[in-house]
C-alpha cells in the first residue's frame, strides 16, 4: 500500500481542460498552448492543492505567450517540475484555483538560484566528461568512532573524506551504526566490484521493505510513535543485509549510476535541511558538534516519553560554487544559493550537509526541529562556520510548523548571505518582473 500511494503521489493527473470552461475562467488564454486541470503534491504531501490549472509550453516564445496572458490577466505563474521539494516555493499551503496560479549578464548571479521567483527559458550548460566511481557501502563503523572530536584517530568521516573526496552517512535513528557510502574515482573495476550498468542499485530502499512497512503502519494507524526505536533498528537492520543480498556493498560504473538511489517508491519522510560552510578542516568539527547535539536532543526528548524522529539523519560533504570551475571568462557565483563561497571567508572551500527526516506528522518534530534549528544558527553562526538553509527542504520552524518565524525568515536567513548579496538579488529579482507575475505568499514573504 505504501508503495503502491508513494508511486501514485509521482505522477501528477492531467485532465485536458473543457473548452468552455477554460475559456470562461481563462479568457484570452494563448489558444496554441494546451490547457490542463492537475492537482498539486509537493514530495511529501503536506502542500497540496487541487483543480489548478496548468499548461506544459512547447518552447520560449509559449512561455512568454503564457507570461505575458498572466500579466495583463493579473495571474500568477509558478515553474512546477516533479516536484520533488518539501518547501513552499512552488505554491504556499491554502493555494485554490481562484488565487490565479498557473504551472545570463550582471542579472544572471541572480537567476542562477532564484526560488521560484523567476523562470528561465533557455540555458547553455558547461559540462565536464564523465567519471566511472566506485561505491563502497559499510555498516561497521560506530558512530562514535565515524563522528567523532577532531584529532581522535581512528575511522573518522574525515579520514574517508581526506581518502577518496566523496562520502555519504546515513544514520538511523536510535542506532549506532551508520550507513557510510565511499565514493572514488576509479577508472577500471576493481576485483569483487559489481559493475552497475543503471542507477538505483540499492532495491531495499526503492521500496518499503515488509519490516519496516509495518512498523511504519503501526505509527501511522496512531500505535504510538514510540516504536520510533524500532523503526530505526528494523531500517539499519534492512541496510545491512539488503547491501549483502544484492551485492551492492562495492559498485563501480559510470558516476549516475553509483549515485542516484532515490525513486518515487521510496519512503517519503518530511526532511529539514541546512548546508554548513567550513574548510576541509573544519568539517569533522562541524559533524562531532551537531551529531553530539542531536544525540543528546532525541535522548532528552525520548526520556520524556516523546519521539519526534523516526528517519535517518543524511550527512554529505561538497565543495562550494566556485565561479572558476566552469572555465568562462565573467562567470559569477549564484547569489543565492546556499553553496555561495563566502568573500570574507576565503578559506572556507566545503560544505557540510545536514538533514532530519522523520514521517510527516511526527508529534514533537517541529520543536524537535527548531531546537535542532536554533544550535545550527548559533554555533554556525559565522566564526569558523556557518549554517545556510537548503532552500528545498525544511527551516524557519516555529513549535509546530516550518517555514514560520519571522525572526529566521527576516532576519536570520538573509543574514547568512550578507545584507548586500541579498538586497542585490531581491531588486534583480523585482526589477525583471516588475508585475510579480512569478510569486507567491510565501516568497513575497521572504524575498524583501
Amino acid at each position: 500500500m505504501l508503495r503502491s500511494a508513494a508511486a501514485l503521489a509521482a505522477t501528477p493527473v492531467l485532465l485536458t481542460a473543457d473548452p468552455a470552461t477554460a475559456a470562461a475562467e481563462l479568457p484570452g488564454f494563448p489558444a496554441e498552448v494546451t490547457l490542463y486541470r492537475t492537482a498539486y503534491r509537493n514530495w511529501v504531501g503536506e502542500i497540496t492543492a487541487e483543480g489548478l490549472w496548468a499548461c506544459a509550453p512547447n518552447g520560449p516564445q509559449q512561455v512568454l505567450a503564457v507570461v505575458n496572458w498572466a500579466w495583463r490577466r493579473g495571474w500568477r505563474v509558478r515553474a512546477r517540475g516533479c516536484s520533488h521539494g518539501w518547501s513552499p516555493l512552488t505554491i504556499s499551503e491554502g493555494t485554490r484555483t481562484h488565487t490565479r496560479t498557473l504551472l545570463e549578464d550582471a542579472d544572471c548571479a541572480a537567476l542562477l538560484a532564484h526560488l521560484g521567483r523567476a523562470f528561465v527559458t533557455e540555458v547553455v550548460l558547461r559540462v565536464g566528461p564523465d567519471t566511472t566511481l566506485r561505491c563502497v557501502s559499510r555498516t561497521d563503523i560506530p558512530a562514535r568512532e565515524l563522528f567523532a572530536a577532531p584529532g581522535s584517530g581512528g575511522r573518522t568521516l574525515e579520514s574517508f573524506l581526506r581518502r577518496s573526496g566523496r562520502i555519504e552517512a546515513i544514520w538511523f535513528a536510535f542506532t549506532e551504526f551508520p550507513w557510510l557510502k565511499e565514493w572514488s574515482v576509479t577508472p577500471r573495476r576493481p576485483p569483487g566490484s559489481r559493475h552497475v550498468t543503471s542507477p538505483y542499485s540499492y532495491p531495499f530502499s526503492d521500496s518499503v521493505p515488509t519490516l519496516v512497512a509495518d512498523l511504519v503502519g503501526r505509527l501511522v494507524a496512531g500505535a504510538g510513535w514510540y516504536l520510533a526505536p524500532e523503526v530505526g533498528n528494523a531500517q539499519l537492520t534492512v541496510a545491512g543485509l539488503g547491501l549483502a543480498a544484492t551485492d551492492s556493498a562495492d559498485l563501480w560504473g559510470p558516476s549516475k549510476n553509483t549515485l542516484l538511489y532515490v525513486r518515487p517508491t521510496t519512503l517519503r519522510v518530511s526532511a529539514n535541511g541546512y548546508a554548513v560552510l567550513t574548510s576541509r578542516a573544519g568539517v569533522q568539527r562541524v559533524v562531532h558538534e551537531f551529531t553530539a547535539r542531536y544525540r543528546e536532543l532525541l535522548a532528552a526528548y525520548a526520556a520524556r516519553g516523546r519521539f519526534p524522529v523516526n528517519g535517518p539523519v543524511e550527512i554529505r560533504v561538497t565543495g562550494l560554487d566556485d565561479p572558476a570551475d566552469p572555465g568562462v571568462p565573467g562567470a559569477r557565483a549564484p547569489l543565492l544559493s546556499a553553496l555561495r563561497p563566502s568573500v570574507a571567508r576565503p578559506e572556507w572551500d566545503s560544505a557540510v550537509w545536514l538533514d532530519v527526516l522523520t514521517l510527516p506528522g511526527t508529534p514533537d518534530a517541529e520543536a524537535f526541529l527548531r531546537e535542532v534549528e536554533r544550535f545550527l544558527l548559533v554555533s554556525y553562526d559565522g566564526r569558523y562556520a556557518l549554517a545556510r538553509a537548503e532552500w528545498s527542504k525544511g527551516w524557519a520552524y516555529t513549535a509546530d510548523s516550518a517555514w514560520a518565524d519571522p525572526e529566521v525568515l527576516g532576519t536570520a536567513v538573509p543574514g547568512t548571505f550578507g545584507r548586500d548579496v541579498w538586497t542585490r538579488a531581491v531588486t534583480t529579482l523585482d526589477r525583471l518582473d516588475p508585475h510579480r507575475v512569478f510569486t507567491n505568499a510565501f516568497l513575497d514573504r521572504l524575498l524583501r
